[in-house]
């Protein structure tokens, strides 16, 4: 079971690095260490973040699910977000959201469809 208490925030360092920030923030890496696991320092895919919890062996459930509030959620999931300018990565640990883009908060950031990956 992942420990949502060992998660500090980690702020994109390149509007293009939400993937690798949540992934670091995941796997307590540097964003450089995850931008050569995923391969890329732009725009990551749902295979790239998959591709890094594998090679970091954390346990994940690959069923894409929609939540429409904070309550829908597990402990611990990468969030997949519609917000206003893009879709975009986020995580949530224990009550937090750690928005590589919008720091941590109490609740989502403004989102129109909110879909997460629960981290086990």
């Amino acid at each position: 079971m992942f420990d949502a208490k060992i998660i500090k925030y980690i702020k994109e360092p390149d509007s293009l690095q939400c993937g690798q920030s949540v992934l670091a923030m995941l796997t307590g890496k540097s964003v450089e260490e995850i931008i050569d696991v995923v391969g890329t320092e732009r725009e990551t895919k749902l295979k790239d973040m998959f591709d890094c919890l594998d090679k970091f062996a954390i346990e994940y459930d690959s069923e894409r699910k929609q939540a429409f509030c904070k309550n829908d959620l597990p402990r611990v999931c990468i969030l997949s977000l519609e917000t206003p300018r893009c879709w975009h990565w986020s995580l949530y640990a224990g009550g937090v959201f750690y928005d590589p883009e919008h720091g941590v908060l109490d609740d989502f950031p403004k989102s129109n469809r909110k879909y997460y990956f629960e981290i086990k």
